[in-house]
């Protein structure tokens, strides 16, 4: 049916045997969001064997990297740097305490809130998992190019920023005047 008529005009193929049906939005597989999710996948498909090969998933792993980076941190403020659901990301702390990878305690100003931060246990392990994670992204670096990988970065840290902005400017817009 590529390319032939119908009654709503020519249908165009947008590739994997699918069509367009002459719909006003852009073929699928070029949409940014499912580049975006592509090239996440593309990524992730190098990391993963090493991840599983010390008992992580992903998200615990991203947990343990977010928490590298302070020394302690609220677990609603986890969640949103982790970009993990509230849900989720109980569920992995839970695991992630009972193996003595991360300490958990409350909030001194909100005792109904929690506090986590990365046990020595959990640093031995971004200690042994470095140098497999280090590889990774020096083959990712090689096979890409430095120069374009820091462009890449930069980029999407500029569309990040710029999209964060207009959001702010939404909210701004919705808020009634005085």
């Amino acid at each position: 049916m590529a390319g032939q008529k119908s009654p709503d005009g020519p249908r165009q193929s947008a590739g994997a045997g699918t069509e367009t049906r002459g719909l006003p939005i852009r073929e699928f597989s070029r949409s940014l969001p499912m580049s975006l999710l592509r090239a996440r996948e593309a990524v992730m498909r190098q990391f993963r064997p090493s991840l599983r090969n010390h008992g992580l998933t992903e998200q615990q792993w991203r947990i343990l990297r977010a928490l590298t980076a302070v020394d302690s941190i609220e677990v609603t403020e986890l969640a949103r740097v982790a970009f993990l659901l509230g849900p989720s990301l109980s569920r992995i702390l839970r695991d992630l305490e009972a193996r003595n990878l991360i300490e958990r305690r409350p909030a001194k100003a909100d005792l109904r809130r929690a506090v986590v931060s990365i046990s020595p246990r959990g640093l031995k392990l971004i200690e042994a998992v470095a140098p497999s994670s280090e590889a990774i992204y020096a083959e990712i670096t090689s096979r890409y190019g430095a120069r374009k990988l820091a462009e890449l970065q930069q980029m999407l840290g500029e569309l990040e920023r710029r999209l964060a902005a207009m959001e702010i400017a939404d909210e701004a817009a919705a808020e009634p005047g005085e």
